[in-house]
């Protein structure tokens, strides 16, 4: 069964950035389901519209067609429950949902913040007045000036990570001996950063370091592979 998943794509086809469509590209891959991507542009919305919504990721899988990261998460779990579990149980989905919350509320804004001019300068040309009209409101000012501090804002970010080191403290993965969609999770904000800026977010001695370093080489490579920037 074909299963195709429309993906952000900068200005070039192979850079493909969004925290979102990398949850559905591991959990995918987690399940070991085969799937082909399609690049897609913020201003490509009439291909997509057979989705009822606007975003991506947008997943065509055989007859279905599911949009939203954490809601293909879950269709992929209960559509495929033979296969290894994105969340380990009950209890696992819970947990997974609290830190999809705290990662889109929390963790993203405060590093979307440092790429953002970044992210404008990766963008087809057709993109880039929407991204800079929509982001700009969301930051609250020019691209150049939300990103000017963020050097000295890298403290703040590494002590707000402080609670995804302590539970690293307990095993290799947020999901314990091996990755389950908690990591992805988390994972998708960083690859987010290395597919589209050279701005470095971890110090080679942080326990994120190394975590992120186990997932860029989860799933035969699958992130490692990606077109991006080195993290080190």
């Amino acid at each position: 069964m074909k299963r195709i998943l429309h993906d952000l794509a900068g200005a070039e086809e192979d850079r493909r950035f969004s925290p979102y469509c990398w949850r559905t590209k591991l959990a995918l891959a987690h399940k070991g389901l085969a799937f082909e991507t399609v690049p897609w542009r913020f201003s490509d919305k009439e291909a997509i519209a057979f989705s009822g919504q606007g975003l991506v990721p947008v997943l065509v899988d055989g007859d279905r067609t599911v949009s939203d990261s954490w809601t293909i998460a879950l269709d992929l779990e209960d559509r495929y429950p033979h296969a290894p579990s994105l969340f380990g149980g009950p209890e696992g989905r819970a947990l997974a949902h609290f830190v999809n919350a705290w990662t889109d509320r929390v963790l993203a804004p405060a590093v979307g913040r440092m790429v953002a001019l970044d992210i404008h300068n990766h963008l087809h040309d057709k993109d880039r007045a929407y991204y800079r009209s929509t982001r700009e409101v969301r930051y609250g000012g020019p691209l150049e000036q939300v990103v000017a501090d963020r050097e000295a804002r890298l403290p703040e970010l590494r002590a707000l990570l402080a609670p995804v080191r302590t539970a690293l403290a307990q095993g290799p993965f947020l999901g314990g001996e091996s990755p389950r969609y908690v990591d992805a999770i988390v994972f998708s904000i960083f690859q987010w950063a290395r597919c589209i800026s050279p701005f470095v977010l971890l110090q080679a001695d942080d326990p994120l370091f190394a975590w992120r370093e186990r997932m860029l080489d989860a799933y035969g490579g699958l992130a490692r592979k990606a077109r991006g920037y080195p993290v080190a």
